[in-house]
Formats: C-alpha cells, structure tokens, sequence
C-alpha cells in the first residue's frame, strides 16, 4: 500500500454521534472525504439533515438517523438501519458529549448524571454495541473515543466533565486489550480548546484571552486541527495503533506545573 492510499476509507461504513453540530459534524465530513458512508447520529434531525446535503453536495455519502445516545435501544435500532442498508459499522466515533459548569458542591445529583450518563455510560454501551456486531460479522473496525484534555488534567467548576473524560481515557484502555487479538481497534482523541460555534463567543472574551495565555502553541485549535488524528486512528494508517489516546491541544497538558 502507498503512503497516499494509507488514510483511504473507502469500503468502510462508519458512525459518528453527536453529528449533528460542532466537532461531529466536521469529523463526519473528513470521513466522508476518506471514503466511508457515513451515518450521522445525534437527536436533532433537522440538523442532520442539513448536515446529510452539505457531505453529499461534497461528493461524499451519508445517512441521517434521529437517536439519542442515552438511549441504548434507539442505538441498537441506529446500528441495525445502518447494517441494513450498508452492512456492518466498521469506525464508531463517540463524539457525543454534554457538559455542565458550577463548584463541585454545588453539582446536582441530576446535572452529576447527566453528564456521567452521556459522555461515559452513553461511550461505553455504544463501543459495546459497536464491538459485539463487528464479532458477530467477523470483521475487525477501528472504535475511535472523543475525550478532553480535561480527562488529564483539571479546573475548576467542570469536575462531572473532567470526571467523565478521564473515565473515557481508561475505557479506550480496557477495551483495547480486551479486542485487540480480534482486531479491533480502540483509541481516543483528547482535544484541547477548539474553537467551534458553542463556545466561540467565550474564547473571543477576556477569560478566553487567559486561557489562550496558557496554550504554547500561541491559539486555539480549529476543528481541522483534528482531521489528522480522526483520520490516523479511522484508517489503516493506525492499524498498530489502539490503548492509545492522543492529545491535540497546542502542548497546554505538558505546560501544566506541578
């Protein structure tokens, strides 16, 4: 295989979560332009819709189905449309995610679970139903986990989110080794600070100016700063590759003192 042909998707059928804004809709994009069909998952249909025309306007394929990722039945019937009309999922991208802010005496029980619930529990039986269909259909697959730079380190006021990222960085691990000998894939990328359109009015105030303070690389990352990754860890380019998570936040983890 040529260098040029190591981050070709074509063949593969993929699924991204949270597709339907943000960094789910970019990583769904690249897919798309590597090669994969690619199924877009999140609860917000109108928006993947919008998202479906703008990967085939490209060139590229695309599915849009409406599931919440909390809900395992709902993404078991994700996976069965998606094998129906494709086959099996072959690169999983846990991309949904929520987060929620306050002084760790302050969280709430339901805020607590609702961010442990989709961005741990929701990761979990997704890789799981994920990983059983591709055992089932004796095909190996790539299961590629969106965690944070919050998941090795901390701050104040996000300890639900970091708590749940870093339970994320240990999950890749676990089911790393459990699938490898099957050949299975299991990575993770831990994005730092990425400008995207959620956060992009806080980034651009003073406290986002601090924070900039503190990046060696001098900015924010964009969302194509992660193309990279997505794509080293979707395709055979990474296919020594799993246990691993990579970190893409301007060297701000390795700055942190103490």
């Amino acid at each position: 295989m040529t260098a040029t042909k190591l981050f070709d998707l074509t063949g593969q059928v993929a699924l991204v979560t949270g597709a339907s804004s943000g960094l789910g809709v970019r990583f769904a994009e690249v897919l798309a332009e590597a090669g994969a069909v690619v199924a877009l998952v999140a609860r917000r249909a109108d928006r993947l819709a919008a998202v479906k025309d703008a990967i085939e306007k490209n060139g590229g394929f695309a599915v849009a189905i409406g599931a919440d990722v909390v809900d395992r039945d709902a993404m078991a019937r994700a996976f069965d449309a998606v094998e129906q009309a494709f086959g099996t999922v072959t690169v999983l991208v846990n991309n949904a995610g929520v987060v929620t802010s306050g002084r760790a005496v302050e969280i709430s029980e339901d805020d607590w679970r609702s961010v442990i619930g989709t961005n741990l529990d929701a990761v979990f039986f997704t890789a799981q139903e994920a990983a059983r269909r591709m055992l089932a259909a004796g095909k190996g697959g790539a299961i590629v986990n969106i965690a944070s730079m919050l998941g090795l380190r901390v701050a104040k006021g996000v300890a639900p989110y970091a708590v749940s990222k870093a339970g994320v960085i240990q999950l890749t691990k676990a089911m790393a080794l459990e699938l490898a000998f099957k050949g299975i894939r299991v990575n993770a990328i831990a994005p730092g600070w990425i400008v995207t359109d959620l956060n992009r009015d806080y980034l651009a105030s003073e406290q986002g100016a601090a924070i900039k303070r503190e990046i060696p690389a001098g900015r924010f990352g964009e969302a194509r700063d992660l193309d990279g990754a997505m794509l080293l860890l979707a395709s055979d380019a990474g296919r020594f590759m799993t246990g691993t998570t990579i970190v893409v936040d301007g060297g701000q983890v390795v700055a942190v003192r103490g």
